[in-house]
């Protein structure tokens, strides 16, 4: 069992829709779990349907509803401070030291994040490699685990099969619970996967088919 989970994400929503079931499923076994997440989203493209936040007002929606999903997910919140967008501008090695240091206070057995470069978003891929060089920059007795999650199309060419795949199933209804918690991108985010974007049954069995199983890779330090 581990001892503690740290998961590391630049945005709201990407622990509910990137690991909520495997976070549900370590809360289930007693598992603490704490988020750091980078930003507060500020700069999405969606605003709810029908909107109801606009440019201005939408840092604090996505600040309440960051709250109300890790509520939902009963895991702790630490949020960062960075700039949505511009993760990738920001010096590796600063956020490294930043992440090293809530590490070696928390003393998690697992990290999870994204894998640097198979992330699609720039914010993705700067967070996931200051993650890794921040678990990298720790004791060797002291390195927890990393499990990198992959997004781009092309992961499983270049990367291979995934070395950590969970079932989320068993918990679909906590990670749901969490997903519709970021109500202003959920319906946009769950949109792409039924014609209907509200909580029929249609739309989830189609949200199980694409959520229902996450993947991770485990790091391998050459060093």
């Amino acid at each position: 069992m581990e001892k503690h989970v740290v998961v590391i994400f630049p945005h709201p929503d990407d622990e509910s829709f990137g690991a909520a079931g495997t976070i549900a499923r370590f809360r289930e076994q007693g598992v603490p779990v704490t988020y750091l997440c980078g930003t507060l989203g500020e700069m999405g493209r969606n605003m709810g349907s029908p909107a109801f936040a606009n440019r201005e007002t939408l840092p604090a929606v996505r600040k309440e509803e960051l709250i109300n999903a890790c509520s939902k997910l009963d895991l702790d919140l630490r949020m960062l401070g960075y700039r949505d967008k511009t993760v990738e501008f920001e010096n590796k090695q600063e956020v490294a030291e930043n992440l090293k240091r809530h590490l070696d206070e928390l003393e998690p057995s697992l990290v999870i994040t994204h894998y640097p470069e198979y992330a699609v978003h720039p914010d993705h891929n700067a967070m996931g490699a200051a993650a890794v060089e921040a678990v990298r920059q720790m004791e060797h007795e002291k390195r927890p685990v990393i499990w990198a999650q992959a997004i781009s199309n092309n992961y499983k060419q270049d990367l291979g099969k995934p070395d950590v795949v969970h079932d989320v199933t068993p918990t679909f209804d906590r990670k749901m619970e969490a997903i519709m918690a970021h109500k202003s991108q959920a319906s946009g985010i769950l949109g792409q996967f039924s014609e209907s974007p509200s909580l029929s049954d249609d739309l989830l069995e189609a949200a199980k088919e694409q959520l229902g199983v996450e993947q991770f890779y485990q790091w391998n330090f050459s060093e």
